[in-house]
């Protein structure tokens, strides 16, 4: 997985450039449809990749936000088993972005055989990158210093961190924090910078108990989270089902630094069942 992690890290910082460039604007914003913001940098940065992808890796899918999708029906040519498959959140956290917090990032992840195998997270203010391969390792760089993200069981002890959404929480969040006797909350943006605070030790779980995310919110951070030891899976505790539609995340997200996987999942089941979430 070199030669892949080093073409998503050259798209990502490429596509971050050009975010950044945008960020710097007085810049407009238009809505692909309720509550759904789009900019010019959402549109630019997903450019950027989508070609840099297709011109590196020609036989594969991409499946990006701001592009029109490889698979448009539940009746269409889904990937082969064995097919590669590049999602791409060319701005995750828009909300952020146009809010001017900093809390947004891009997002690369690469499946096989319909699994999350790679992944980049970038956060261009701050400079802050999060890449891994599953099985091979996971590592955050910043301004050119980069450290190994490794799991290592420092819970002992005490109360959960759960790291939340600024900007889209859910109605049960609240309860969720109290089935898990969470003692903090960390409210954040974009969901691979909450994912990689999972990564750094610095949490413990995230929770996402509706459908409103997509395929390309969730494929990069899996990656990374498992290459460095954690868990990231459905709140039903299944692996995320990537490749053909649903494009979203019906059964939801879950994410932890390992340990707690399980409990959690288990945690969570009348929240699940009240919430309609069957296999």
């Amino acid at each position: 997985m070199d030669h892949e992690l080093s073409v998503a890290v050259a798209l990502a910082r490429q596509a971050g450039q050009i975010v950044m460039d945008v960020y710097a604007t007085d810049f407009a914003v238009a809505y692909k449809g309720a509550n759904d913001p789009v900019t010019e940098a959402d549109r630019r940065g997903n450019d950027v990749i989508v070609h840099g992808l297709r011109e590196a890796f020609p036989h594969d899918v991409v499946v990006a936000e701001e592009s029109p999708h490889p698979f448009t029906s539940p009746d269409a040519d889904a990937p082969t088993a064995a097919q590669r498959v590049w999602y791409v959140d060319p701005l995750d956290g828009t909300k952020e972005f146009i809010a001017g917090n900093g809390e947004f990032s891009v997002m690369i992840g690469l499946t096989i055989h319909g699994c999350a195998r790679l992944g980049v997270v970038y956060r261009p203010d701050g400079d802050v990158l999060y890449a891994g391969a599953v099985g091979t390792g996971a590592w955050m760089e910043q301004r050119g210093a980069r450290v190994p993200l490794a799991m290592t069981e420092n819970t002992v002890g005490r109360p959960i961190i759960m790291v939340v959404s600024r900007s889209h929480r859910h109605p049960v969040a609240d309860r969720i924090a109290r089935t898990l006797e969470a003692g903090q909350e960390i409210p954040l943006g974009s969901i691979g910078l909450k994912i990689g605070m999972i990564a750094r030790g610095d949490a413990d779980v995230y929770v996402e108990p509706g459908a409103a995310t997509r395929l390309w919110d969730a494929c990069a951070p899996d990656a990374i989270l498992r290459a460095a030891g954690g868990q990231f899976t459905t709140v039903l505790g299944h692996p995320v089902a990537y490749g053909g539609l649903p494009l979203n995340n019906r059964h939801g997200l879950l994410a932890t630094n390992g340990f707690c996987h399980e409990r959690v999942v288990q945690a969570l089941q009348p929240v699940a069942r009240e919430l309609g979430l069957r296999p």
